[in-house]
């Protein structure tokens, strides 16, 4: 018997122009996220224009289809939720991203960031250390949603790893970006970590590759200036 009280967890998907099919779905996103405040404890948003920037970028697909954006969007999705199948060194469960990314009830929206995305042509002979990855997660080019978050601070930060990973390269990369400054957190949290280690290996997919050393999903809440 448990206490009755779940997260909800939802992972919301806004159009893009370059990939609409619809004039509707700037309205439809907006109602959407209004429902989203009453009826889901944390939402991880996605941006139909950042994934095609990333496919088209990172996994020279000159014309991504849904097809492409769908097997990014679910490698993402199993990511968050690997710790539900997989255990791991430093495991999370799903409640701990409310508890750990939600300051207020109604700002649950985390920024999602996936690190590596390569193509299958490079996937084989690159060979990417957890720092390298860690820092890719930080960059704006691997963002799921188009924003800058060099623009405000950040409140909180989860960092997921898969695949051959170990903690102690995980404490060393995250030593290496607090010794940097090159990220800047709130004053009421300056050390707003949170690590998750599975060893869960990648599948090779159809011209989406995650990398072959490991991946590090970046979910983080940011307070604007």
């Amino acid at each position: 018997l448990g206490t009755g009280v779940k997260s909800k967890l939802e992972f919301s998907v806004y159009p893009a122009p370059r990939v609409s099919t619809a004039v509707v779905e700037p309205y439809n996103s907006i109602l959407t996220t209004h429902t989203t405040l009453e009826h889901s404890d944390c939402s991880f948003m996605v941006d139909n224009e950042a994934i095609y920037d990333i496919c088209n970028r990172n996994l020279n697909i000159e014309r991504p289809s849904y097809h492409n954006l769908n097997r990014l969007i679910a490698q993402i999705v199993s990511s968050i939720t690997a710790s539900l199948r997989f255990d791991g060194a430093l495991n999370v469960d799903l409640t701990e991203f409310q508890t750990n990314l939600v300051p207020y009830p109604r700002i649950h929206f985390p920024l999602t960031t996936y690190a590596p995305i390569v193509s299958a042509e490079r996937a084989y002979h690159e060979q990417l250390s957890v720092p390298e990855i860690t820092n890719a997660c930080f960059e704006f080019s691997n963002q799921m949603v188009k924003c800058d978050p060099r623009r405000g601070k950040y409140m909180a930060c989860c960092l997921l790893y898969r695949g051959d990973v170990v903690p102690k390269d995980v404490n060393a990369a995250i030593a290496g970006i607090k010794t940097r400054r090159s990220i800047q957190f709130v004053d009421w949290c300056p050390t707003g970590f949170k690590c998750k280690v599975s060893g869960a290996e990648f599948l090779l997919l159809l011209q989406i590759v995650v990398g072959l050393l490991g991946c590090s999903l970046k979910l983080h809440t940011r307070v604007s200036n």
